[in-house]
């Protein structure tokens, strides 16, 4: 069983940043592809980026690229969220998640991840 936990999340300025990260508890997910959503209050959850097992390929909702970027250590065995030049619409709950690295589900739907963290709030002030 993989529990995933994000950290990293506050209250910043606009034009700010931030760094989230998530680890899991129990088994290593350093074989696994990886992803951050978000959700923001009365929206659905939607996908932010995503990132192979590797580390080699990356892949970013239109509206975030250019300003954040997903890594991974895998020796350390966590995920990483590099938010810069934040928005007030960046404002959300955000979640990563874990899935196999071999699916044929594209890397922004939420079914190709088997497992979620609990949320981490990032508000950002305008």
């Amino acid at each position: 069983q993989v529990q995933l936990v994000e950290s990293g999340g506050g209250l910043v300025q606009a034009g700010g940043s931030l760094r989230l990260s998530c680890a899991p508890s129990g088994r290593s997910v350093s074989d696994y592809a990886m992803g951050w959503f978000r959700q923001a209050p009365g929206k659905e959850r939607e996908f932010v980026a995503h990132i192979t097992w590797t580390g080699s390929n990356t892949y970013y909702a239109d509206s975030v690229k250019g300003r954040f970027t997903i890594s991974r250590d895998n020796a350390k065995n966590t995920l990483y969220l590099q938010m810069n030049s934040l928005k007030p619409e960046d404002t959300a709950v955000y979640y990563c998640a874990a899935g196999g690295d071999r699916s044929i589900l594209p890397p922004s739907t939420s079914r190709r991840y088997g497992y979620w963290g609990q949320g981490t709030q990032v508000t950002v002030s305008s």
